[in-house]
């Protein structure tokens, strides 16, 4: 799943992960839980987060790399986050030789809701789970909702400028393939999953 900032890639990639009995693989929760534990890569990976900028191909590329070979990948995945850039495309397109179909799906919602989002999102502070609006609490573990510091004004308009300059190439990249799709983002999250849903579904019965 494809998109900027705040586009719902995270709640849409988890809800239908489920729904398909896949893992839903997002390199930002890894990079933040090696972030939380004080890793190496956490380490290196932290201060350029914080900025808002994107974490080197190299690493995403091994992060991916090393995640898919694990056994519950083996069925099917829904990838969050990644790719972001078009050379780690090309080196999931090597990953990926021989396997398939690898749909892409575009999500698009306009800067200002964006902006709105991101600036009101709140997440557990002890798992990293995107809450609601209206929740007070962690529906996971209970743990109290915090605003990531990458989500004040400032740095949300600069993660959009990243988007739209690093990450916009990547959409361009992917539209000439037949199994492309974008998909409104300015909708309630229901009307997302089932536009998503359709969306695959459409690859899907195009392949047989």
């Amino acid at each position: 799943m494809l998109g900027p900032p705040g586009a719902g890639k995270g709640t849409q990639a988890e809800r239908f992960a489920r729904a398909r009995g896949v893992p839903r693989i997002s390199t930002g929760d890894i990079l933040r839980q090696a972030v939380q534990q004080g890793t190496p890569l956490g380490r290196a990976a932290k201060s350029v987060m914080e900025a808002g900028r994107l974490v080197d191909d190299a690493t995403m590329i091994g992060i991916i790399r090393e995640r898919l070979t694990q056994p519950d990948a083996a069925a099917g995945f829904v990838l969050d986050g990644f790719p972001r850039t078009v050379t780690q495309a090309q080196a999931l397109d090597d990953t990926l030789d021989g396997h398939g179909p690898l749909v892409v799906l575009s999500i698009e919602v306009p800067e200002t809701t964006l902006v709105e989002r991101l600036t009101l999102r709140r997440i557990c502070a002890k798992c990293g789970w995107i809450a609601p609006r209206g929740v007070t609490v962690c529906e996971r573990d209970g743990g109290p909702l915090v605003q990531r510091r990458d989500d004040n004004a400032d740095i949300v308009l600069e993660r959009l400028r990243v988007h739209v300059r690093e990450v916009e190439p990547l959409v361009e990249f992917y539209r000439v393939r037949s199994t492309f799709r974008v998909v409104d983002g300015d909708q309630t999250p229901d009307s997302v999953a089932a536009d998503i849903a359709a969306a695959v579904a459409s690859v899907e019965g195009g392949r047989r």
